[in-house]
Formats: C-alpha cells, sequence, structure tokens
C-alpha cells in the first residue's frame, strides 16, 4: 500500500470542511446541551464532523458521483444512531425531537464536506430557529385544553357497575355506544373487588361531540347494575 502526500489545496479544502461542521455542529448541540437533552454538545459535534468527513472522502475519490453515493448512506444510517435516543414509556414517546436534531446536524457536516458551507450555515440557522424560536408556540398549543369536537383524541367511557351484573353492563355499554355509531376498540376492566367493578370502553381514536357522550352517560346511568358513568378524552401518541 502506497500513501501519498496530500496535495496542500485538497488538505486546506478538507480542513475548512471539517471545521465548519465543527463550529456548526457545535452551535446545534449547545442549544441541545443547555436543555438537557440526551444528544448534546459532544453528539451533534461529532455526527457533523463524521458527516463532513464521509462527504469529503466521497468527494476526493469520486467527485460529485461519490459524495452524493456516500451521503446516501449517511442519511440511512444516522436513523440508528436517533432511534438510540428515542425511548417509549408507557404511552409517551420521548427523544423525537432530539432524533430529528441529530439528523439535521448530520445534513449540516454533509454539507459542509460536499463544499456548500453558505447551504450549511442556513441550514443551522434554520435548525436554532425550529428549537428556539418556536418553543414558545409549542408551549402554548400544549397548554391549550382539548377540544373535543376537533381533536383526533382517545376516549373513554367508564361506568362502576355492581360485580354479580358485569356481564349484562358490558353489553349495555356497547350497546349505548354502537347506536351512536362510536367503533369500540376494547372494553377493559380498570379495577374490580367484591363491592363493585369499573369497566371503560375505549374507543377507537376518532373525534366525537361531547354532547353526545354527554347523552350516553346519562342514559347508563339509568340502566340496572350501573352505580355512575363518565367519559374521560386524552391525545393519542
Amino acid at each position: 500500500m502506497r500513501f501519498d502526500l496530500p496535495d496542500p489545496a485538497s488538505a486546506a479544502t478538507t480542513f475548512a470542511a471539517l471545521a465548519i461542521a465543527f463550529v456548526l455542529g457545535a452551535l446545534i448541540g449547545f442549544e441541545r446541551q443547555y436543555r438537557q437533552r440526551t444528544a448534546g454538545l459532544r453528539t451533534n459535534v461529532l455526527v457533523a464532523v463524521g458527516a463532513a468527513a464521509f462527504a469529503d472522502i466521497g468527494m476526493q475519490l469520486s467527485g460529485v458521483e461519490g459524495a452524493t453515493h456516500i451521503v446516501s448512506y449517511v442519511v440511512s444510517g444516522i436513523g440508528f444512531l436517533g432511534a438510540g435516543v428515542i425511548m417509549k414509556e408507557g404511552t409517551n414517546v420521548r427523544g423525537l425531537n432530539t432524533a430529528a436534531t441529530l439528523w439535521c446536524s448530520a445534513a449540516v457536516g454533509a454539507c459542509s464536506g460536499c463544499g456548500l458551507p453558505v447551504e450549511a450555515v442556513m441550514l443551522t440557522v434554520f435548525v436554532l430557529a425550529g428549537n428556539t424560536l418556536l418553543r414558545p408556540l409549542v408551549n402554548h398549543i400544549n397548554r391549550l385544553p382539548i377540544d373535543e369536537r376537533v381533536t383526533e383524541a382517545l376516549y373513554r367511557v367508564h361506568v362502576v357497575a355492581d360485580p354479580e351484573q358485569v356481564s349484562d353492563v358490558r353489553d349495555a355499554l356497547a350497546a349505548e355506544l354502537e347506536a351512536l355509531n362510536y367503533p369500540i376498540r376494547d372494553i377493559e376492566v380498570l379495577s374490580e373487588s367484591e363491592e363493585q367493578v369499573e369497566l371503560a370502553a375505549v374507543l377507537v381514536p376518532t373525534t366525537a361531540e361531547p354532547d353526545e357522550l354527554e347523552r350516553a352517560v346519562l342514559s347508563l346511568e339509568q340502566q340496572p347494575g350501573i352505580r355512575s358513568a363518565t367519559w374521560t378524552v386524552s391525545t393519542t401518541t
């Protein structure tokens, strides 16, 4: 194997690409580190620099065609890294924004490695804007109460019944909701004791009319064996 001395111009180009990726990746990573995210300063810098290095290798070996091939592999390969920061806790999924940020850091590095520093800077600005300027809007939307008439959500109709009449109550619950054309995904037993049993009919995620659900609850409370009835709504994941 023969090692040739690097061309000074080529080495300078590579250094510039890696330096740009390092600085821009550090800007993105600083914002993530400041907010105590899983993938912070070092991770975003390494992703950006690594993507820049791979793209630069492709440019040097096969020109634009080589860089195109390598960038396509970077795009798919970074998905495995992003999947590592996504965690599911019950019905909540965390880390999606961090994974998306890593994906963008790789894009910033790829732009730098392909000799597109202006595009890399613009992309960095948009990534930072998405993670900072949009945060107040996201927080405002998340604090808004759920509008049952327009939000696709998960609805549950709860009934508390006498233990000896659970079977009849289950049938009455299903019949009441089917009459309103609300499909039922499942009927769960939430709690069970010698005194009472709580059932919950889980509807298929959809939109619903609060007035219709209120009428259904009032109708169910008139059924034999049902002590109380109510309904709840939560966002889908």
